[in-house]
């Protein structure tokens, strides 16, 4: 029988015990604090607003395979138009929400981003996916 202390222990081998030393240049452009890195901000106020859609996806926890049923259901409502106007209710914007039922962002009316967050979020909160949402609508003729 043995124990810890008696039984042979097996050698740590690492990759690092056959390096050479340290490159000098790799080591100055690793700790270079403005180096060739460019970081970019992705300014989604203005683009198109299937472009927004589709960036915005993940943040709501919606894959990408999502898309296809929120343009379908998008395009039913509103053509994808920021100024979709009902007449016969309040309902506004590319995802036609009932100004008048629900709290909207201050930018709502004018902003295709804020349409589409909000719009997201009432399908997540609704009906958990944009293909569920466009279901709904297929059998209802409303969402």
């Amino acid at each position: 029988m043995s124990t810890d202390s008696t039984r042979a222990r097996t050698p740590i081998v690492s990759r690092s015990d056959r390096r050479g030393s340290t490159d000098a240049r790799k080591v100055a452009a690793l700790s270079a604090g403005n180096g060739p890195a460019v970081t970019r901000t992705e300014d989604l106020s203005t683009g198109d607003p299937r472009d927004i859609a589709r960036a915005l996806l993940p943040e709501f926890g919606f894959s990408d395979s999502q898309f296809d049923c929120l343009d379908s259901l998008y395009e039913s409502e509103s053509g994808w138009r920021i100024d979709a106007d009902n007449p016969s209710s309040s309902a506004y914007g590319i995802p036609q929400a009932l100004t008048q039922l629900h709290a909207l962002p201050a930018d709502y009316m004018t902003s295709a981003e804020s349409q589409i967050r909000w719009g997201l979020g009432y399908i997540r909160d609704t009906y958990g996916t944009p293909c569920s949402a466009w279901s709904f609508k297929a059998g209802n003729g409303w969402y």
